[in-house]
């Protein structure tokens, strides 16, 4: 059975791997010959990328190359996506060098476990179609501020700058390579714009070569056949050891898991967001359709594994998957392949990547940084409304200026209260024949009050209702002249109300109460109903009733008008 066109209901409900799902249905050599020629494709990109992802977060580059072979092959053998790719990302730079900075590279384990764990956790609570309602001024705008944080964070390798400490943040950093731009070495500069040239040429002239696989290994082969006195991946770090070494867990305390908590929350947050963006775009691109939840359960195992071998933390990289999926990708195996191919050639090649110029891998590291910053997207939301417009700009400063994490909680929560204010605005409120909340007088529901007796008042809502529509109805109610005996609230158009707006509904129940007036509740919804009954109102509420529709109210309210005074007594309609 295929999963091509399998529903979104399906997918929340499964959670099976989808190298299982291949298994299942059979796999030939024709599969292995398409699975094998793009693993290795992608394989060639991932080597140099791991190298620079890991410099670039403050750790050595095995340790980039241990978290794409690790992480990349449990992403693809567990998750829920035919075609991902998974290692270290560009996203996770700045997060990552944080947590370096202040826990140390333990502590950095330690929170990608439990990230990992919350990922998991992610998945069985069903949380993977969630990443549908992150909005999209938020995920440019965080991931453009990454993309000029990583682009920052290069320049001193970039231009050869003699400078022994560069700060961690965005202006004091800027501030230091102003003050040694005096210091800016020639032949490091030739080598990484050298680098950097050939890397663009290849990608506009010749896209099927790895650009980034022949800059580095060309400036390596000049730097060494020249001699050039430049830094190097073997001057930065002599130490740096190439293989999987044995697994262990990172020492835990309490204390150390509460400190590292938000830094967890994060990565996780990070994780999910980047592995399910890239499993939409590999969908679209083969027709296939990924388990959302599955995808999060195997991005969760994959980055407790790679923490266990001292890896970094790993999610689903968006080029990546799509240079798999071009190069003939068909099914997980193909990212498995990557993986092994990066163990294979980091442990054949361990002596040549130490001669590669850390110039070069700024290089890579720039155009990294240029295709995450999405500029055509972020100008296409420039020119959209100004709340989408201030989300946008807000988050991208924060991320830059502040902290990645602030940058997101502000971002959503004004993208949510953003929403709900354009919703409000979408709900019609109508006071008898007349819309309260429409700038046009005109605006009416005809026969509304069509047979409706004197000493009845009626109102409609249209829409969901939000606390800000409930909080009109109150308004309205205190500026009747004369008080009206009956009330009846159409809520039959009334799909969805929310917490807030059943507590302000509830308190229009009670303004109504304490008025002497009789509520007539029409045609409730069962959604707003159960709401309702929550906050306390009830067919058993004092001067409440509930009738099935209009006409039914207005008979309710007939009968009510006819006598002497209202009853305080609840009546349910038949």
């Amino acid at each position: 059975m295929t999963d091509k066109g399998t529903s979104l209901a399906d997918n929340r409900a499964r959670l099976e791997p989808k190298f299982r799902t291949v298994l299942r249905e059979g796999y030939g050599l024709a599969e292995l010959r398409a699975d094998t020629v793009a693993g290795i494709t992608v394989g060639i990109v991932a080597l140099p990328l791991a190298m620079a992802l890991a410099i670039a977060s403050g750790a050595s580059p095995d340790k980039g190359l241990i978290t794409a072979i690790i992480a990349g092959f449990l992403i693809s053998l567990l998750g829920g996506s035919r075609v991902q790719v998974g290692g270290p990302t560009g996203a996770f730079v700045v997060v990552i060098y944080g947590i370096i900075v202040m826990h140390g590279y333990d502590g950095l384990l330690l929170a990608t476990m439990m990230a990992g764990v919350i990922l998991a956790i992610s998945a069985f609570a069903g949380l993977g179609q969630l990443i549908r309602y992150i909005p999209h001024p938020v995920i440019t705008g965080f991931t453009a501020g990454i993309a000029v944080i990583i682009a920052s964070s290069q320049v001193k390798d970039f231009l050869g700058l003699d400078l022994a400490d560069v700060p961690a943040t965005f202006i004091p950093k800027w501030q230091a390579y102003i003050g040694a731009l005096g210091s800016i070495d020639t032949i490091t500069l030739s080598v990484g714009a050298g680098a950097l040239a050939l890397i663009l040429v290849l990608k506009r002239l010749a896209p099927r070569i790895p650009g980034f696989l022949v800059a580095v290994m060309l400036s390596a082969a000049i730097v060494t056949l020249l001699d050039l006195q430049v830094d190097t991946v073997g001057s930065r770090f002599p130490d740096m050891a190439i293989g999987i070494p044995l697994p262990s867990l990172p020492a835990f305390s309490f204390s150390k898991v509460q400190a590292l908590l938000p830094s967890a929350f994060t990565i996780a947050f990070l994780a999910g967001i980047e592995a399910l963006l890239s499993a939409v775009v590999a969908d679209g691109m083969t027709g296939y359709r990924h388990r959302p939840n599955q995808e999060l359960l195997g991005q969760g195992i994959a980055n407790i594994a790679s923490a266990a071998f001292g890896g970094l933390p790993a999610t689903g990289a968006i080029a990546r998957t799509a240079t798999n999926v071009k190069a003939g990708a068909r099914t997980p195996v193909a990212g498995m392949i990557h993986a092994l191919f990066v163990l294979l050639a980091a442990w054949l090649a361990k002596d040549l990547l130490a001669l590669v110029p850390m110039a070069a891998l700024a290089a890579i590291l720039f155009v990294v940084a240029w295709g995450m910053s999405e500029i055509d997207r972020f100008m296409v939301l420039m020119r959209m409304p100004m709340g989408d417009r201030t989300i946008l700009l807000l988050t991208f400063g924060l991320t830059v200026l502040v902290d990645l994490t602030v940058a997101i909680a502000v971002g959503v929560t004004l993208a949510s209260l953003l929403f709900m204010a354009r919703m409000s605005e979408a709900v019609a409120v109508y006071q008898g024949d007349t819309m309260l909340n429409e700038d046009d007088p005109d605006a009416e529901e005809p026969g509304q009050r069509f047979g409706l007796p004197k000493g009845v008042e009626v109102f409609q809502v249209s829409g969901p209702l939000f606390y800000s529509v409930a909080a009109e109805l109150l308004d309205s109610m205190r500026q009747i002249g004369q008080r009206p005996r009956v009330v009846i609230l159409r809520l039959r158009l009334v799909q969805f109300l929310d917490s807030s707006g059943a507590t302000a509904l509830a308190e229009f129940v009670h303004q109504i109460q304490a008025q002497g007036c009789h509520l007539i509740l029409s045609g409730l919804q069962p959604q707003p109903r159960d709401m309702l009954a929550r906050a306390g109102v009830t067919a058993q509420a004092r001067r409440v009733s509930f009738a099935a529709n209009y006409d039914e109210a207005r008979t309710i309210a007939a009968a009510m008008v006819k006598k002497p005074e209202a009853s305080g007594k609840a009546e349910v309609a038949p």
